[in-house]
């Protein structure tokens, strides 16, 4: 059985010349990226209409992600651009606290840094560092290490962890909210850190994480995790299941297979993959639904099976998680691309019409690492 070596999905492969037209699409969005979204301060906008003055730390972060997957696919030229983001970063750095943390939202020139902060966002940050370490070298690959080890730090002590409901991290300092993608996201950092540096602490913390998961957010009638617990004082448990959480937790679960040792955790997720491919895969237009209450498709969050199908591919060698990937990919290709800018439109009902519009720099974002990390095998 072939095991992945981490989120890094193209660390054992070569680059290869552009006769995948998946490596080209990958390239055609981040030239839009580049002459749309991309500001003279190496920060992104939200996207090209109503929000062009303003950043997010996430769609920030998920550009930092695609750009490393391009470096680790062989392609230099995209150092300068992650690592430039990478700088900008630290101005959404809350300076002014000891334990730091990323604020949400800041002006595109880097001021105004403010809003709630996120533990998803943060996780999520954490986790792009890591694989930007593992495809730099020197003081920038020692920078990656501390940042990622900063976005846990923060995790750890900004009491977004408490007791109710038996734990779990709250999606945001509101603490309005407990969901498995904020957790899913956690339990992946931590496990990487415990990875690279040995410190119990970070496989203590994955403990606490993958133990709350298993037993308030998966729900054994349908073999998928929920969306969220609703927040104090309130306890609702939102049962629908969306496409995003369940691959989060495939990718999480994975890792911890190969980096904890316990391999009944790739059947976790190859049962997770396949009630994915069974509630939230349409067969029609084969795409992933962005929630099983929902018709809408959306590239970032939609796209993200895609990830997740081929990472479970790298775990066990079986292509038809392969096909499932690429399925998804093409219909966003046929139904969500500008054909003449390459940008990617926001959402669109599963048979193509209702399309809105806008261009957010997320879904680009995404678009340009699921298909680069495609390209290496189709």
């Amino acid at each position: 059985m072939k095991l992945l070596l981490s989120l890094s999905l193209l660390s054992q492969s070569s680059f290869r010349e552009p006769t995948s037209k998946y490596w080209l699409q990958a390239q055609e969005t981040h030239n839009f990226i580049v002459e749309n979204l991309l500001t003279r301060y190496n920060s992104y906008r939200v996207n090209t209409t109503d929000q062009t003055n303003t950043a997010y730390e996430w769609y920030s972060a998920s550009q930092i992600y695609a750009d490393a997957a391009m470096i680790e696919a062989g392609d230099t030229r995209y150092v300068p651009y992650m690592n430039n983001s990478y700088a900008w970063m630290n101005n959404m750095w809350d300076m002014s606290s000891s334990i730091g943390g990323y604020y949400s939202t800041a002006n595109i020139d880097g001021t105004g840094s403010v809003g709630d902060k996120y533990a998803d966002d943060n996780s999520l940050t954490g986790v792009v560092y890591l694989n930007a370490y593992d495809v730099s070298t020197g003081t920038e690959r020692v920078n990656y290490l501390n940042s990622a080890k900063a976005c846990a730090n923060w995790l750890i002590y900004s009491d977004q962890w408490d007791s109710i409901y038996g734990g779990g991290f709250w999606w945001s300092t509101a603490k309005e909210s407990k969901p498995t993608q904020t957790n899913g996201l956690a339990l992946q950092l931590f496990l990487r850190l415990y990875q690279l540096t040995g410190e119990p602490l970070y496989r203590d913390c994955a403990y606490s994480v993958r133990d709350w998961l298993m037993k308030e957010m998966f729900d054994t009638t349908t073999g998928l995790y929920i969306w969220k617990i609703d927040g104090p004082g309130v306890g609702i448990k939102h049962t629908e299941k969306f496409t995003y959480d369940n691959a989060i937790m495939i990718e999480a679960f994975l890792l911890y297979a190969q980096i904890i040792g316990d391999y009944s955790y790739i059947t976790k997720a190859q049962a997770l993959g396949t009630k994915m491919n069974t509630i939230l895969w349409n067969n029609v237009y084969r795409v992933y639904l962005f929630n099983s209450i929902s018709k809408r498709i959306n590239p970032a969050w939609c796209g993200w099976a895609s990830q997740a199908m081929i990472l479970l591919y790298l775990a066990d060698g079986n292509t038809a998680w392969l096909d499932y990937a690429q399925q998804n990919i093409d219909y966003m290709n046929l139904k969500l691309r500008n054909s003449t800018n390459n940008g990617y439109y926001a959402f669109c009902d599963i048979d193509g019409s209702g399309v809105d519009t806008r261009h957010e720099g997320v879904d680009q974002a995404w678009m340009q690492r699921v298909q680069v990390l495609l390209s290496n095998y189709r």
